[in-house]
């Protein structure tokens, strides 16, 4: 045998050995099995240094199950999602000693205009996180925003690079989603699947609550519709998509994310305005007229909307009529005082704001007495500013809504120009997916806001990684065929 293999074979019985002993001694000493959890830690080591591309779908995979760390260890002064947010932080310093140690990445990926307007985001969160209220605080939330948009966003449209991987990335989401489905449909039948109330706490742990599970729903809906029409996938496939999608949307109703029905709506609304080819003329001519009308009568439309008594229930039609009461549904009225404090943070301190991260413990002393309701709250676990467009307004000022408004304007352009671009089926059929799941979240976003979680982040950067990718991929094909018509031109001419 030769010597190389002796060697490797003592090594691993050494090493299992070890293994064997430091765990008998950790059990028996300590009464701990957190040893057990070694071979599977040692695996992410490896895969981050010799396969990062595995690491990322191992993150979307585990995104739909991962568990907040206060699951585990109650009253802890901070929080984040386990395993997804340490395997982000070791995948953000992975690319750190990458890019140190090769001095390059895909220059495309990185100066691609979306790109930029990430940059000129994070740059302004770290602004605003050196002026911060709360300096710790916003820090944090700017390192946690850093590592989606590196693990998410960066990484992840390396991998779609080569139009490859896509589908994949899509499938390890959704096939975990619909393990919680099962989950908390199954904790939804003991209280009866009409009951609304329990829509909050059946999805826990998993998700945060009810709306931020409708969110998840939602966005992958548009890519299952995609997968059982689309002509480029198997018979398989369309079936399993097929089921996938009564699953989901069994998932998504009974979420009772009045958001969420909200967002499935419009997203159907822009996605028959692209199939159609309407001209950005007609839209935005129509946009302003609505906007001058609801200007022109806003004090008429306020009282109409605060005549709707209808109350949030298990009945779908007035459940989603309960959508414009602002007269007595506490959870619409709760909505209302939150945006009314961040305006007015945003009102004291418009250039810089308070702070990333720092509305939910700032907003208290700028409730008033008149907006409180009967769920309302003072302490810091209270939520945020239910809106992902207020929030980053009252946090970071004006420049924090622009430069996340810059971000969506951009991802929009950048896929309609590259649908209307593209000539491979498949290709175009993703675009127009991940732009129609992102449209779902831009939507629930007026509402409510959870990019500071694993559970949206991994679909939001995600879907936007494989827009860029596309378009850089659509680009280069079309510079590879331009050589070959000129040259068939000039023959054509010489003839």
């Amino acid at each position: 045998m030769p010597q190389k293999a002796v060697i490797r074979i003592t090594l691993f019985y050494l090493i299992s050995i070890g293994f064997i002993a430091l765990n008998l001694w950790v059990v028996v000493e300590k009464h701990m099995l957190y040893a057990n959890v070694l071979p599977l830690v040692f695996v992410v080591i490896l895969l981050a240094v010799f396969s990062f591309d595995k690491l990322v779908f191992l993150i979307a995979f585990l995104a739909p199950l991962s568990i907040p760390l206060r699951e585990y260890l109650p009253g802890i002064g901070f929080d984040m999602y386990i395993p997804t947010e340490p395997l982000l932080f070791g995948l953000l310093l992975l690319f750190i000693l990458k890019v140190i140690q090769e001095r390059q990445f895909v220059r495309k990926i990185l100066l691609h205009p979306v790109s930029l307007a990430v940059y000129l985001n994070l740059f302004w969160i770290l602004i605003t996180s050196v002026t911060s209220t709360m300096p710790m605080v916003s820090f944090k939330f700017l390192l946690m925003r850093i590592w989606f948009v590196v693990g998410l966003y960066l990484l992840t449209a390396k991998i779609f690079k080569d139009g490859k991987n896509m589908e994949k990335y899509v499938w390890l989401y959704v096939i975990p989603l619909m393990l919680v489905i099962f989950y908390s449909t199954y904790r939804h039948l003991g209280y009866g699947l009409w009951d609304k109330q329990a829509a909050h706490f059946v999805v826990s742990p998993f998700y945060r609550d009810h709306t931020s599970y409708g969110a998840a729903t939602a966005i992958y809906i548009p890519f299952l519709v995609m997968f059982i029409l689309s002509k480029s996938y198997s018979k398989n496939i369309r079936l399993l998509a097929a089921g996938a999608l009564a699953i989901v949307t069994l998932g998504f109703l009974l979420s009772y994310s009045r958001a969420a029905w909200l967002s499935i709506i419009v997203a159907f609304g822009v996605w028959s305005i692209i199939k159609l080819r309407i001209r950005f003329k007609p839209l935005f001519i129509t946009l302003i007229t609505i906007i001058g009308l609801f200007l022109a009568f806003q004090s008429q439309i306020l009282m109409k909307l605060e005549q709707n008594s209808e109350e949030s229930s298990a009945n779908m039609m007035t459940h989603i009529s309960s959508m414009s009461n602002i007269s007595s549904d506490a959870s619409n009225l709760e909505r209302i005082n939150r945006w009314s404090c961040a305006v007015r943070m945003f009102a004291d301190k418009p250039v810089v704001g308070y702070g990333p991260g720092t509305y939910m413990f700032k907003y208290a002393r700028y409730q008033l007495s008149k907006d409180r309701t009967i769920i309302s709250t003072n302490s810091a676990d209270g939520g945020n500013a239910h809106s992902e467009y207020l929030g980053p307004m009252a946090e970071s000022g004006v420049l924090g809504l622009a430069t996340y408004l810059l971000i969506i304007i951009l991802v929009i352009y950048t896929a309609v120009n590259t649908y209307t671009r593209l000539t491979d089926y498949r290709l175009r059929s993703i675009v127009l997916a991940a732009l129609i799941g992102l449209v779902t979240y831009y939507i629930h976003g007026f509402l409510n806001n959870f990019l500071d979680t694993d559970k949206i982040s991994v679909p939001f950067w995600g879907f936007t990684a494989m827009i860029v990718a596309i378009d850089i991929l659509s680009r280069k094909q079309e510079k590879a065929t331009e050589p070959k018509q000129l040259t068939e031109s000039n023959i054509s001419d010489q003839s």
